[in-house]
């Protein structure tokens, strides 16, 4: 029944009497919650949840005549401040002018004047590994992310599930008053549990962040990118001029608004992750345009221009030494006109797309500090997850996905697409020169774990109510996993000793909060390890041993982890590691070498696992899917964004697709799509007529097209691919309505790797980037009851 005021009053105050807690005439008041720990305000913030006092009951019949209590709740420690992380993808130590490099980021600049530069400080050498150690303040191996998600093996340190010994800082902050959310890229999740049949244990929403827009995987297409909203996924704009930091930038800043308006003196964490600079390349020509010319000297002499800039700047020593250029690497001179002016272009598009990302953090940064909030906010700005990214390889790429088939193109056709670099035809990287010079004064790059050209990114913090010193430089070794710790000390809550009841290993980074006023303050994180497919090193107080078992761009060692040899540095004294002195040394070099054993064993890096492209094959190391060995699979539409671990693959094989449908005249749209643009497999329906068209990394298209259209009604139809036998072979492609031949062509090729990272299988539809021309009609406009999918027919 409808209640009237009065009633409404005294349920509303009956619920009050059981939800509060305190007040008088208490029957029953339990026990006190342990005071041992308590925080400034009583609490006990090393057990989450915080235990609430248990509820009071009452002996009074009529609550007119109780005085309720005060309401409890967990609130931040008094003058807790905001938290803004931002971690940019893929760029180099030598890349951003702040740190001495060719790229403007002015406001890297701006913020870095409000605070401080630290230039030793380091990631873990790859994605997921760097973003699960920043986001809890424990080694990547600990968090069993040993490796991108993607490369997961069955072994612990490398299994790909955080355990449950480690909470997320978000999960912290958030039972201790926080708001929480993340932007942009996540890449911490299973693939396997990237689906909606879950688990969601390991998506952002589920892993302490209250909201989330961004995306799961490894990288996107920043114009047509796979978004999800919490674990939703996201339908995006027809819009020409769309990009997916500015779109990511626009929630985060109305985010953080909409906290500030309806709870201002709450404090939130925002965790900003764009995917750029990652591959692909994507920015708006009129950002790449900026650089146009500025690199024709070349890699060689930007590398001399950007040591001298960053011994100017006081961001490297006065004697340090370029590091010498790997062998494999070129030299500019030698090469041709047609490679300069591809080379050239694609560097154009790298810095044209790291100054637009850099533009987006300064409208977040502008947003908080229109709130009034900036001088309360530990702003903390990591330049770069890992190193500058040599994956394009030598020559780099217009699609990406070639080098996932081994599939490489060449000089002489690339360069004819130059105009088009970076723009929405495009899924581009840049050459392994480039990289080498974005990591000025090091050698080598991105997943080289055991040189600072592959872990040693700039990073700049800003506090102001609490950081004194304006522009300076800290010159102490830090690492990833400090900065959990660090937000902990500012935020004055402590790393947590249980969780849900689950006790908590000790956390591992030190907090940097010791170096903020006191720029000669003696380093706290005197040991580290690093180890990135079988390249390995450890650090320990100055002295830094290491090998390199291959650099980024051979998928292969020349040699056995047993067999690797190793290098000795004295850091403090050789910034850039250019002098070996192992050979001077052997005491100290067997002594960090048992260090490296014992810190290996520790923190479950052990065994090492140094396979590359092999590791993306899920039957191979062990690593669980969907799938587990099905051969058959029915769909429904509506069922999207499904990855090679989640839906059924195809490649190599023999295989039939039935979509059992009811249509009417003209019926069109896709019955099942897997990739995209660059690459991918559709069978859809256009004019009537069913159609199958393979895209073979977008450079090639075999159509399988009907000769009769569907009439009105209930039908059966099946697509039929006979292969040629093995991975990228041909075969015969038929397609049958209601048991009629109606079509009959021939795939010459197909692909061997994947498709795309984020152009994903889609059931009634084609989302992302188009697989065909379907004449503008993507969703499937009649009924599809059911699709089955069957290999190995």
């Amino acid at each position: 029944m409808r209640r009237t005021p009065v009633s409404l009053f005294l349920a509303t105050a009956s619920m009050l009497a059981v939800a509060f807690i305190g007040g008088c005439n208490q029957a029953n008041t339990g026990p006190t919650p342990p005071k041992a720990a308590a925080s400034a305000d009583g609490l006990d913030r090393t057990v989450l949840p915080i235990v609430e006092p248990k509820r009071q009951t009452y002996k009074d019949l009529d609550a007119r005549n109780v005085k309720p209590p005060a309401r409890w709740e967990v609130k931040a420690p008094e003058g807790a401040p905001n938290v803004v992380v931002v971690l940019i993808d893929d760029i180099g130590f030598g890349a951003s002018a702040a740190f001495g490099g060719p790229i403007n980021m002015p406001n890297l600049d701006k913020i870095a004047a409000t605070g401080l530069k630290y230039n030793r400080f380091h990631t873990t050498a790859l994605c997921s590994p760097t973003r699960v150690a920043l986001l809890t303040g424990y080694n990547h191996h600990s968090n069993n992310a040993g490796s991108i998600m993607e490369t997961a093996t069955a072994f612990p340190g490398n299994n790909g599930v955080r355990p449950q010994s480690i909470t997320p800082m978000a999960e912290v902050l958030r039972q201790n008053g926080y708001s929480t959310a993340a932007y942009g890229k996540y890449h911490e999740t299973p693939p396997w549990e990237i689906s909606a049949a879950g688990p969601y244990d390991r998506w952002p929403t589920h892993s302490g962040f209250e909201n989330f827009y961004g995306f799961i995987g490894g990288e996107t297409n920043q114009y047509a990118p796979l978004v999800y909203d919490g674990t939703a996924q996201v339908e995006l704009p027809e819009d020409p001029k769309y990009h997916f930091t500015t779109d990511m930038t626009n929630h985060a800043i109305s985010w953080m608004r909409l906290q500030k308006a309806l709870s201002p003196d709450k404090p939130f964490y925002m965790y900003y992750a764009p995917g750029a600079a990652h591959a692909p390349h994507h920015v708006p020509a009129e950002w790449r345009d900026k650089y146009k010319g500025k690199f024709d000297q070349g890699w060689d002499k930007v590398r001399e221009e950007t040591l001298a800039r960053q011994i100017k700047l006081g961001v490297v020593p006065a004697d340090t030494k370029l590091a010498p250029k790997h062998k494999d690497i070129k030299d500019w001179d030698s090469l041709s006109a047609d490679e300069k002016k591809l080379f050239t272009t694609q560097m154009e598009t790298y810095a044209g797309f790291a100054e637009h990302t850099d533009n987006e953090i300064g409208r977040l940064y502008q947003a908080v500090a229109d709130t009034g909030q900036l001088d309360n906010t530990l702003f903390i700005y990591i330049v770069g997850d890992n190193g500058a990214s040599a994956e394009g390889q030598m020559n780099g790429c217009f699609n990406e996905m070639s080098f996932f088939n081994g599939a490489p193109e060449t000089v002489e056709d690339m360069v004819k697409k130059v105009d088009k670099w970076g723009g929405p035809e495009t899924y581009p990287h840049y050459a392994a020169g480039w990289a080498v010079a974005m990591d000025t004064p090091f050698e080598y790059t991105k997943q080289v774990a055991s040189d600072f050209g592959g872990t040693r990114n700039g990073m700049v913090i800003s506090w102001p109510k609490a950081i004194k010193a304006k522009g300076e430089i800290r010159s102490q070794f830090g690492h990833v996993i400090d900065i959990a710790p660090t937000v902990y000390e500012a935020a004055k809550v402590p790393a947590p000793k249980t969780v849900n009841g689950i006790e908590q290993d000790p956390i591992e980074g030190k907090s940097l909060v010791y170096s903020f006023n006191d720029a000669g303050a003696k380093e706290t994180h005197t040991t580290q390890y690093f180890e990135m497919f079988g390249n390995r090193s450890i650090y320990s107080d100055g002295w830094y041993a290491r090998t390199i078992h291959r650099p980024a761009w051979r998928p292969k060692a020349d040699q056995s982890l047993q067999e690797d040899p190793w290098e000795l540095y004295n850091s403090n004294e050789d910034f850039s590691l250019s002098n070996n002195v192992a050979g001077a040394n052997e005491a100290k070099l067997k002594e960090l070498q048992a260090l490296f054993m014992s810190e290996a064993e520790k923190y479950h890096v052990l065994p090492i696992d140094d396979r590359l492209l092999e590791r993306l094959n899920a039957e191979l190391v062990g690593r669980p899917t969907v799938m587990e060995g099905r051969d058959t699979v029915t769909y429904g539409p509506g069922m999207k964004g499904m990855g090679v671990d989640i839906f059924i693959d195809t490649r190599g094989k023999s295989y039939t697709m039935t979509a059992d449908v009811d249509v009417e005249a003209n019926v069109n749209g896709v019955l099942v799509a897997q990739g995209g643009r660059f690459g991918g497999f559709s069978f859809y329906v256009k004019g009537g007529k069913p159609t199958f068209t393979y895209n073979y990394l977008g450079l090639e298209k075999w159509d399988v097209v009907s000769s009769q259209g569907l009439s009105p009604g209930k039908h059966t139809v099946v697509y039929e691919f006979k292969s040629d036998g093995g991975l990228g072979k041909g075969g015969m492609g038929t397609i049958t309505i209601d048991g009629n031949k109606v079509a009959e062509g021939r795939i010459e090729k197909t692909q061997p790797g994947i498709f795309s990272v984020d152009d994903l299988a889609d059931v009634g539809t084609d989302d992302g980037t188009p697989v065909a021309d379907y004449g503008g009609a993507k969703h499937f406009s009649g009924l599809l009851n059911k699709l089955t999918i069957k290999t190995g027919s």
